[in-house]
């Protein structure tokens, strides 16, 4: 799969991916998926992904791909984006 031109790496402990937006997958420890706005058990202390790469993680996970739009310039302004995104498409 090739990057997108809008696709960027994501920034060292945001993880407003994993916590913003609902996800219905089961997240290992968290069976039933999680709701909008609780924090991914699976975020370690720098907010970092403990199972990236792992068979566990759900693929939405893995077929995230950040982009300028989405992360803006800060985690303030990717926590507003995907808390939106995610109330209009719930």
């Amino acid at each position: 799969m090739t990057a997108s031109p809008d696709s960027i790496h994501c920034r060292p402990g945001c993880g407003a991916c994993c916590t913003a937006p609902s996800i219905s997958s089961p997240i290992p420890g968290m069976p039933k998926g999680k709701p909008a706005g609780v924090r991914c058990v699976q975020l370690d202390d720098a907010n970092g992904c403990n199972i990236f790469g792992q068979p566990g993680r759900p693929a939405v996970c893995a077929s995230l791909q950040p982009s300028r739009e989405m992360c803006g310039d800060s985690r303030e302004q990717a926590m507003f984006y995907l808390a939106e995104l995610d109330r209009l498409t719930s």
